[in-house]
Parts: C-alpha cells; structure tokens; sequence
C-alpha cells in the first residue's frame, strides 16, 4: 500500500473509530471490558485534572501489585516522561546530521498530543458503570494518550537506535497490556492511540 492511501486509511479509521465511541456504538465492548478485565478497578466520580494529566503519577494507587506494576512499567508513557525521552532522542538525531528527521518526529509528536487534547476535549461517550457506580473519568479518556506516545516513542527509538527496536517493542506491548488490566483505558481508547500513533508514523518517516 502506497504512503498516500495508508494515510487516508488510518486517518479514516481514526476519524470512523471517534464516531463510533461517541455515538456509544462500541459501549458494549468497553462495558464488557470494565466487567471483566479490570479486577482492581475502582470508580472514580471526577474527571482527572489537567494537573493530574500532567505530573508523573501524581493520582497513581498503589493498592495492589498490578498497580505498582502498571504503574511503573507505563511511566516512560506518561505525558511529561515521554516527552523528555523524545526530545532527547530528536536531538541525538539533530546532532548526527538527521535533522529532518528530527524535525518529523518532533512535529508528529507534538501533533499527536495535540490531537490527543483536542478529542479528549470535544468527544464523550456514553457512560460506563463499575460496581453499580458510573464511570466518570472514561467520558473523556478517548484516545488513549499513553498507548499513542508509547508506541510513536518505540518509532522514534527505533530511528535513533535500531538495535533497540525488540527491547522498546515489548516495553510498548506490555504497557498496553497493563493499561486495560489496570484500569487506566478501555479498548477503543487504547485502539484508537493506535491508529493515531500509526497515522503520525506513516506520515513522519521518509518516503
């Protein structure tokens, strides 16, 4: 598949994919997940702050070993953390000579958050519900900013370091694997960063 038709592939995914959430027409997989794939959720009434989005683990539990667990291996995503990460790695590339590839990653990056606050901004889906109590905190957690830095941050490795690709693959694969066990995003958030993150990749690597 040529650049151009897998952009307008995943820019209409992701564009189907927002519609869907919104309308509540994937409410039945997210409600599903809630039930059964969250053993440690605990309701939330409020929606998480702009200060709690942005300092690392500032609202994180520590109740149970999935919490530390989650918490510590989904860190190097948070919004702070991995924009640090991935301006050093911009810079490692502007120090060898690569700068436009420098400059792509950083505009993908930073397109990416943007997009990532304005959906979360502007879309709400229909309520989910935990133990009989509604949550609040998912009416606005589409997409999943951790799952679309993660995996944009394995890309951005990978261009600096290839040898690195395998070891900063799992870490991505485990960390979306412990954003829905741990209760910090429901599928079609996580699958939605992923369609953002592969959109910005397609569209920040050479052609």
């Amino acid at each position: 598949m040529s650049r151009r038709r897998s952009t307008l592939a995943l820019a209409a995914g992701f564009a189907a994919l927002a519609v869907l959430v919104a309308t509540g027409a994937l409410t039945w997989l997210d409600q599903w997940s809630v039930d059964h794939v969250m053993p440690d959720l605990t309701p939330d009434s409020s929606r998480p702050s702009l200060l709690e989005a942005a300092v690392p683990l500032l609202d994180a539990h520590w109740r149970t070993t999935l919490d530390v667990v989650a918490n510590i291996v989904t860190l190097p995503a948070q919004a702070l953390v991995s924009s640090a990460l991935a301006g050093l790695c911009c810079l490692a590339l502007w120090r060898r000579g690569r700068r436009q590839a420098a400059l792509a990653w950083a505009c993908a990056w930073i397109a990416g958050n943007a997009v990532e606050a304005l959906c979360k901004s502007t879309l709400t889906r229909p309520l989910l519900q935990a133990h009989g109590r509604a949550l609040v905190g998912f009416q606005s957690s589409w997409p999943s900013g951790h799952t679309l830095r993660s995996v944009l941050l394995v890309a951005i490795v990978a261009t600096v370091w290839p040898s690195a690709l395998r070891w900063a693959a799992a870490w991505a694969a485990a960390t979306l694997v412990l954003l829905e066990l741990a209760g910090f995003h429901v599928p079609s958030d996580i699958l939605g960063g992923l369609l953002l993150a592969s959109l910005l990749i397609v569209l920040a690597k050479p052609s």
